[in-house]
């Protein structure tokens, strides 16, 4: 196993394991009981998205395009442009 990110926070983490599901990627995450320990351990960190070995590389980059996502001309909502709005 291999921990290929470190998301922000736990809806973070979830859209992507989810995202990593529909690829055929098991993911796992790793500090999820740890949230409730900020302000006595460091806030960044504590989460960590762990894969298999074999599938590190390709979910390296399926984690990079979804973050490097550009809405779609017209889709931007109205209040939000340049947003991703999931």
């Amino acid at each position: 196993m291999q921990r290929i990110y470190e998301p922000r926070d736990l809806l973070e983490a979830e859209m992507l394991i989810g995202m990593l599901a529909g690829e055929g990627i098991e993911a796992f995450l790793t500090g999820r009981h740890l949230i409730g320990a900020v302000g006595e351990l460091p806030v960044s960190g504590l989460l960590g998205m762990m894969v298999a070995d074999e599938e590190a590389e390709r979910a390296r980059l399926l984690i990079d395009e979804y973050n490097g996502a550009q809405p779609l001309p017209g889709d931007e909502p109205e209040g939000y442009p340049g947003e991703l709005i999931c």
